[in-house]
């Protein structure tokens, strides 16, 4: 038995932590339920997780701090769709630019393993340990491994509260923008991205020594997280804490031991765990009945870590909880209690120095709750809960409190005016600081370092002092619901504006095309120029009439356009943001894209209202200005994407425009005259699928392309003279569609025959290797915006990408490291090896196999399968039996994409040398395949979607279509079938032959046919009848016992 040591000795000689000081701390962990260390491997006094022992920390198997040991931003790594939260994971960081499969759009996270796991472990946990503040911006910053990283943030949640973490010589803030927290240095421009998140962040809280902070989410996969905020690394990690629906309220108590919850589901849950063991349990819970209104804030008692208030807007809830569980009263108030008007709850605290508890109200109101029965903090809780109840109502002030909290002697409240006030423990006026230009608070967090003391000089005014007596207190953060961030010194009575961001959503986002500068701008009318080199702000203009929609810089640089929601249109100067001329307003709705042509002649427009408006530079007394050309209402439904680009043989402009509509429209500038807009073509590009974006695509080959991306997860190149469909390309798989394509512009260094391509789907940011081939290890994404992605831009050199998070208000900055993708696409392998991989078995399993059977079948079809004479074994087909082994092998494309299918082998060749092609080989076969089927093949979802288009309620309300609306449908819709076609297919698909049998299709008797049609088909098809019995295809148990119950 090893002999006993002072557990504290180590924290005494740094700190000169008194004897008794050291023996209450270690009871403090033997009262959390921790076992006393041994030894003295036990941390300095106020490093390590509260409550634990250093074996549990370093060998939990639940937290995620061996994620980031090595490198400075391995913590900050964006959490990749399908990759799961953070785990217990090797040392080394995971790569980011992970593998991604098309057919499940999720990705699959590189780990690697090695018997030097533990020991890197250990490693990282001593760098919990050992942290100290400040230190998370001394390490040199390191390149990311990933192909796109995390660089800046621009914004944040101003529904949520930023807190104080550093004060003085480093001033450092903490603050949530979308899903990731930001520790922000102000003073040093620094900042520092705590990520795991997959959610928007819903709650975040800091412990009272800015130690722990714990972040949690709402929606699916919804995590906790504790966050060591010395070193950036994440200690804890709770998963599935409430799976409902999240989190909506967080909170830490005053030992940072214990951790409460409440969760966002209709029906919510109180949770406390002791965050520091390693269970994924809490220690009690219990669920709150709906008639108690949705409980958003939550605080422990600082007296007493076994007390908790929560409260909604309409009701206050008290809890005790120990081993007898969580209890909970929640006790009644209304107007007719005090004959007074209450208002809604803002937020509760616990008195200072009594069991008293205040809330906040909108009326201006402090409740005074008191205990009807006294209880005294122990180990031993009593069983039963103690009862609360309003003892007073207190009119502070007539405007609506929105902040209450206490710190040390003070009962501190922030209002809707912009007013601070510290009152004492009986509620009297101590002070009040405000500004003129401080708006409706929504927090107030408190620096860590005590004031100086007061000086003899220091000048109170009586118009803000209650006695005109010096008042000294800590200096502290604001924040206001404006989204504004101050710093207020209190000796001073000094208010620093530290942030001011976009109160309401960032729509637009555009990149200068030859200097370091990015233009964002917001639905409040905010336009700020940032210079995102030197992270700073250069020039602001708001504009009060209408909301930004979009923003565009001309190729020169000297003009900014920007389009608003009222359908006006402002052209800029660059730099200083003044109106160049005076604005139009010919747009018959909300703006929603805007672009010049390569030569700066050329603005155009796309509104809401579907139509396109083009503008010209025109000399007009001398001088040069912008006016009105022509306007169209050119698509009827919403229009994706504007693009200009250059004639191939002149350097004249060309327009086209791309709508939901699936119209693709080429615009005559040249012929244009006054409001009159010439149409050259139009082309209707995609037959069921909806195109999304559009882009030119890099001169990769002699022929000029046009590349869209469409909702069906296809990418797709188009002959740029004759609109034609030379490739159709499987694209990036993430979960949804791309949203905005930008080809990155070309550095010096990179390799001519080789482009990027970055994009946004719905939520994440990523990029593309060019030339594009369905590989999907030249692909990468990474989660920017959960709510939804608004816009892209990338820098002149390609560096850097930028993105808006629309509702979020937050704009991002994201890296460029173009190696990391090239080398996750070399892992992934050359040639067919990406491909096989896509195949259900992949290159040994039995789809494969098939695939080679029938592809030899359909060389002995092509040669005739009655001869007899010796056959040659080829490695191709005939280019006219692709049809055939592609519906053998269960895909089924329309009559148009078969002869797009054909068109792509055929003319593959031909504008190199001149010849067409008429054989395919079977990897070629392999990849036109997996390009062309669908990326997550059939699903019921779509079949009965289609049957909610063009079926009708029947008496048991089902969707269903007549059995005659069905075959007249299938003979005079769509892609047509004539009757004796129909005839032979449902004769075949029915397994029944009228006529004399046989196996060929050629022998049937179509004679039956009618009475087959009436014999085995219902009057009324439902979906799941469609599919199962007419077609043969598989349904899930419970869609088999619905079609049971209907015929």
């Amino acid at each position: 038995m090893l002999p006993r040591q002072d557990p504290l000795a180590p924290a005494k000689e740094r700190e000169g932590l008194p004897e008794d000081a050291a023996k209450e701390r270690e009871g403090a962990l033997e009262d959390a339920g921790a076992d006393a260390p041994l030894g003295p491997l036990w941390p300095p006094s106020g490093v390590g997780i509260p409550g634990t022992p250093p074996s549990t920390q370093a060998g939990r198997q639940d937290t995620a701090i061996s994620r980031t040991a090595l490198e400075e931003d391995a913590a900050g790594a964006s959490r990749l769709e399908g990759a799961g939260p953070p785990r217990p994971l090797p040392a080394l960081p995971e790569p980011k630019g992970a593998i991604s499969s098309p057919r499940s759009g999720r990705r699959e996270q590189e780990t690697q393993q090695g018997c030097g796991e533990d020991n890197q472990r250990d490693a990282s946990a001593s760098l919990v340990w050992t942290a100290t503040p400040g230190m998370l911006f001394q390490k040199d910053r390191q390149t990311s491994f990933h192909p796109l990283s995390l660089s800046w943030v621009l914004g944040y949640n101003s529904n949520l509260a930023v807190h104080s973490m550093m004060d003085g010589e480093d001033r450092v803030l903490l603050y949530v923008s979308s899903h990731t927290a930001v520790i922000h240095d102000v003073l040093g421009n620094r900042q520092y991205f705590p990520q795991g998140h997959m959610n928007v962040i819903s709650c975040l809280c800091v412990s009272e020594d800015r130690r722990w902070v714990a972040t949690a989410d709402r929606g699916p996969d919804a995590l906790i997280i504790v966050w060591d905020s010395y070193s950036g690394i994440p200690v804890r990690t709770i998963f599935e804490s409430h799976p409902e629906e999240g989190v909506s309220a967080v909170a830490l108590s005053q030992d940072a031991k214990y951790l409460a919850t409440i969760s966002a589901g209709a029906v919510q849950r109180v949770c406390v765990w002791k965050w520091t063991l390693p269970t994924e349990k809490p220690v009690c819970s219990t669920e709150l009945r709906p008639e108690f209104g949705y409980q958003e804030y939550l605080i422990f008692n600082p007296q007493n870590p076994y007390e908790l208030v929560s409260n909604s807007k309409t009701q206050v809830i008290f809890y005790l909880w120990g081993d007898a569980g969580l209890q909970y009263e929640a006790p009644p108030l209304s107007s007719q209690t005090f004959k007074s008007v209450v208002g809604h709850f803002s937020q509760s605290v616990f008195h200072f120095n009594n069991s008293q508890a205040l809330t906040g109200t909108s009326a201006g109101k402090l409740v005074v709750w008191d205990a009807v029965s006294r209880h005294t903090p122990s180990k031993e809780l009593q069983v039963k809960l103690h009862s609360m109840k309003a003892a007073k109502l207190v009119p502070m002030e007539k405007d609506s409190l929105t902040v209450l909290t206490v710190f040390e002697s003070c009962i501190v409240t922030g209002d809707v005016k912009g007013q601070v006030k510290f009152y004492n423990g009986e509620l009297q006026l101590l002070v009040c600081l405000s500004h003129s230009t401080v708006g409706p608070i929504r927090s107030i967090s408190f620096s860590k370092t005590p004031p100086a003391p007061p000086s003899a000089s220091l000048a109170c005014s009586p118009s803000c002092t209650a006695s005109g007596q010096p008042f000294v207190v800590r200096n502290f953060i604001l924040s206001t619901s404006d989204a504004t961030v101050l710093h207020v010194a209190t000796d001073k009575m000094n208010f620093e504006k530290v942030m001011e961001e976009a109160k309401k959503a960032v729509n637009a986002v555009a990149c200068h095309p030859r200097q370091a500068l990015v233009a964002v701008g917001s639905h409040c009318g905010l336009l700020k120029v940032w210079d995102y080199q030197e992270a700073k702000y250069l020039v602001s203009r708001i504009f009060t009439e209408a909301s930004i929609r979009c923003l565009s810089y001309d190729p020169e640089g000297y003009f900014l356009a920007a389009g608003f929601t009222d359908g006006s249109v402002y052209i800029l100067d660059a730099i200083s943001l003044q109106s160049s001329c005076k604005e139009f307003k010919f747009s018959r709705g909300p703006v929603t894209h805007i672009s010049f042509s390569h030569d700066s002649e050329y603005l155009a427009t796309a509104d809401e209202k579907y139509s396109v408006t083009v503008y010209k530079r025109a000399l007009q007394n001398g001088g040069r200005c912008w006016e009105h050309l022509a306007g169209l209402h050119s698509h009827y439904k919403s229009i994706r994407s504007i693009l200009f680009g250059v004639q191939l043989d002149s350097n004249q402009p060309r327009l086209l425009s791309l709508g939901e509509d699936r119209q693709l429209v080429e615009y005559d500038l040249k012929s244009s005259s006054k409001d009159h807009l010439v149409v050259l073509h139009r082309d209707r590009i995609e037959q069921v699928a909806v195109p999304l974006c559009l882009a030119w695509y890099p001169q990769l080959s002699t022929e000029s392309f046009i590349l869209t991306a469409n909702n069906c997860y296809k990418m797709k190149l188009y002959n740029t003279t004759i609109k034609m469909c030379r490739k159709t390309l499987l694209g990036p798989t993430y979960g949804s569609p791309l949203e905005k394509i930008q080809i990155l512009p070309t550095t010096s260094t990179v390799d001519p025959q080789k482009r990027y391509l970055a994009y946004i789907t719905k939520d994440k940011v990523g990029l593309q290797i060019l030339p594009a081939d369905g590989n999907p290890h030249k692909s990468s994404a990474f989660i920017c915006h959960p709510d939804g992605a608004s816009d892209l831009a990338s820098s002149y050199d390609g560096r850097y990408i930028f993105t808006a998070g629309g509702d979020d208000c937050t704009f991002m900055k994201w890296e460029v490291n173009l190696n990391a993708l090239d080398a996750a696409a070399s892992l992934g392998g050359e040639d067919l090896i990406p491909f096989y991989s896509l195949l259900d078995g992949g290159r040994e399993g039995k789809f494969f196999r098939e695939l080679e059977d029938y592809f030899y079948y359909a060389q002995l079809r092509s040669h005739g399968t009655d001869t007899l004479e010796t056959r040659q074994v080829s490695t191709h087909i005939p280019l006219e039996e692709t049809p055939s082994v592609m519906r053998a092998m269960g895909f089924y494309p329309s009559e148009e994409k078969l002869e797009e299918m054909i068109h792509e082998v055929q003319f593959s060749k031909y504008v190199d040398t001149g010849e067409e092609v008429t054989k395919i080989n079977l990897g070629d076969f392999i990849k036109l395949y997996i390009n062309h089927r669908p990326a997550f093949g059939l699903s019921m979802k779509e079949i009965r979607r289609a049957f909610q288009v063009l079926g009708y309620d029947n008496e048991n309300g089902d969707k269903v279509i007549d059995r005659g609306d069905l075959l007249s449908l299938l003979q005079c819709r769509g892609e047509p079938m004539s009757e004796d076609e129909l005839a032979q297919c449902l004769t075949i698909l029915l397994s029944k032959r009228p006529g004399a049998g046989g196996s060929e299709l050629d022998t049937y008797d179509p004679s039956g046919a009618a009475a087959l049609t009436e014999e085995d088909i219902p009057e009324e098809i439902t979906a799941e009848i469609f599919a199962a019995d007419i077609l043969g295809l598989p349904i899930a148990e419970p869609e088999k016992k619905n079609r049971k119950k209907e015929r």
